[in-house]
């Protein structure tokens, strides 16, 4: 294979780009990673931060199938909670403050340690196709990548156009130009593209805010790593801060709408829906007094501070303002100003469920070019693509996971029957973000159990190393050792796992302190595990028959030409929906808004008359 050769080209080196490269080096394909600028691998661009509510989830799933996000969190984690503590395990999540630039670090050498994958500084502008196959990259410094699949994993780099007040700058980031040729070359493809927005708020000079006025966030006493690989974190936790925003505030705001490019209608693409500008929670929320503002340092050094909350693209004297009328905040000097950012996507129900495009053979899409918002999103919809398309180049059958497996699942399922930038279907055009409430079997798709999901199918591609692999199947064990003690042990007539399961029990808080339990030198993990599947194991069976009836529709495959319009008694509703969406099984039909059980029904009596009709003709021309 020749220098300019490869199996697998990733355009991106963003949270998707590092994630998808990665996966596809790791399983034996030839990759390249295509980046603007080495040291913009793994920016972040917005809140230096990784988990959250579902997010957390979302990371530590990307650890189980063996990516880097988890591992690298832990490297720069400078802040650790576990999020919903005082709730059930199925809705605590992780969360981490990180230095970004530890962060940054930690991925590229990552990179560079990992076999088969090349990093290429330059700027991808064409993409070559050949009778609908994808067959290089070509780039403005006048090389072509060829490959036989690529990811396109962008971020807000497609014709990013950045505004602070009346002022516009092209850009894909602060600092960083927008890549401009690549959405014509999609476009050219027969790909639609579309316009959305996101936002970032000010970053202050640490030394100028007075911290005896702020509210002090601390991380737990004992932080749990994101990585199922770290055994634990050593770092100083150093603290976040609370302020909040006022009347005055809230007055300076509404005076200057009239220069917020969110209100002039300069700005024409819709924003994320729950992280919303400040101008836009003034106007939403205008019976609200106040609103939450977290001061999070970008690095260990604590040079710079994120004003996580305030959001903006007003101009820079009226964010001067803003900031000044800050509780904590009043000397405070704004290093960076604020900005919102609008960029191109492609509406992703032009996706298979593999991340790789109807059109285009060997094209897969991840990241914000799919319409979502976040880190972990990104990361999620990266390792799948670059699994998906390293199995493509093997000639293998894709990755799919189902809603039951993992929260990337539901994302992308999500992605595909929501209809983000479908027209004229009625849906909003914003980012996606992922929440708790989007999973169904949320019981059983929690962060401490995502390896026990997951890891097992990374394995099979290729993903996970020997490392992690073993590590793994020693957890397995001792969580099957422990049970049999738990099952086998009785006292006053039941067992102890009986006991474990009944509500308001002690045994979960002193189990630990069992003499015999002491003797098998469990890991707290192993511990925490059996513990939540005792409690749990009722609602998780009953959960179980609940997804072997609906996993039935999902097996249920719709062939790519049928034609809505013959299928008799089927509502008009229904057939232009579906015709739009054109998706692969019953079950995800059955998931569009506005397609009812009976449309599912009558377009299986069709199915079943369309195989028979295809069976007849085969046999007759046979």
């Amino acid at each position: 294979m020749k220098a300019n050769e490869f199996d697998c080209v990733v355009i991106g080196a963003g949270h998707a780009g590092i994630e998808a490269a990665h996966a596809a080096a790791k399983m034996g394909a030839k990759t390249a990673l295509v980046t603007i600028a080495k040291d913009g691998i793994a920016a972040m661009s917005c809140n230096p931060a990784i988990g959250g509510l579902a997010k957390g989830q979302i990371a530590r799933e990307v650890d189980a199938l063996g990516g880097l996000m988890g591992l690298a969190t832990d490297a720069a984690g400078l802040q650790f909670r576990m999020l919903n503590r005082s709730k059930g395990p199925a809705v605590q999540a992780p969360r981490a403050q990180a230095d970004k630039y530890r962060y940054q670090r930690y991925m590229i050498e990552a990179l560079e340690r990992t076999e088969n994958l090349t990093i290429i500084e330059a700027l991808a502008g064409d993409i070559i196709v050949e009778a609908g196959k994808v067959r290089a990259v070509r780039c403005k410094n006048g090389r072509d990548y060829a490959a036989e699949a690529v990811v396109v994993a962008t971020g807000t780099f497609l014709r990013g156009l950045m505004h602070i007040g009346a002022e516009q700058f092209e850009g894909g980031r602060r600092g960083e130009p927008a890549a401009n040729e690549l959405s014509a070359s999609l476009e050219r493809l027969g790909l639609v593209v579309k316009r959305l927005k996101t936002g970032t708020p000010p970053r202050l000079d640490a030394s100028t805010i007075d911290y005896e006025k702020l509210e002090a966030q601390h991380g737990d006493a004992e932080p749990v790593p994101f990585s199922f690989m770290t055994e634990r974190i050593e770092t100083e936790q150093i603290p976040c801060w609370i302020t909040y925003t006022n009347d005055k505030i809230h007055r300076l705001l509404r005076d200057n709408l009239d220069r917020a490019p969110l209100y002039t209608g300069q700005i024409q693409s819709t924003g994320p829906r729950y992280c919303p500008s400040i101008e836009t929670k003034i106007v939403r929320f205008a019976d609200r007094s106040r609103h939450q503002v977290f001061l999070e340092p970008e690095e260990e050094e604590r040079k710079v501070i994120y004003c996580n909350g305030v959001s903006t693209s007003l101009p820079a004297d009226v964010q001067d303002q803003m900031i000044r009328l800050l509780p904590g905040c009043e000397r405070a000097k704004i290093l960076h100003y604020g900005y919102a950012i609008e960029y191109d996507y492609c509406p992703p129900v032009q996706l298979k469920s593999n991340l790789e495009t109807k059109k285009i053979s060997g094209l897969f899409l991840a990241g914000q070019i799919n319409g979502t918002s976040g880190y972990e999103e990104a990361a999620g919809q990266g390792i799948m693509a670059g699994m998906n398309a390293a199995r493509k180049i093997q000639g293998a059958e894709p990755i799919v996971l189902g809603r039951d497996q993992a929260y990337i699942a539901v994302m992308i399922d999500d992605l595909l029957t929501r209809g983000l930038g479908v027209e004229p279907m009625g849906i909003t055009d914003e980012p996606y973000r992922m929440f708790t409430s989007r999973a169904e079997y949320r019981l059983s798709l929690r962060a401490d159990n995502a390896d026990r999901r997951l890891t097992q199918i990374g394995r099979s591609v290729g993903v996970v190393d020997g490392a992690r692999w073993a590590k793994y199947e020693k957890k397995l064990c001792d969580i099957e050792k422990l049970k049999n003690y738990l099952t086998g042990t009785r006292i006053a007539g039941r067992s102890l796992w009986e006991q474990l399961r009944r509500p308001k029990n002690t045994l979960a808080e002193t189990m630990s302190d069992n003499a015999d339990v002491k003797k098998m030198s469990f890991d707290k993990t192993v511990l925490e595990a059996v513990v939540i599947d005792a409690k749990y194991e009722g609602y998780l069976a009953k959960q179980q028959r609940l997804v072997a009836g609906l996993k039935a529709l999902d097996r249920k495959g719709i062939p790519a030409d049928l034609d809505y319009d013959k299928i008799c008694h089927l509502r008009v509703e229904a057939k232009e929906k579906l015709s739009v969406f054109r998706l692969e099984t019953l079950g995800q039909a059955s998931r569009i808004s506005g397609i009812t059980p009976a449309d599912i029904t009558v377009i299986q009596i069709h199915l079943k008359k369309y195989y028979h009709h295809r069976t007849d003709k085969a046999q007759a021309n046979g």
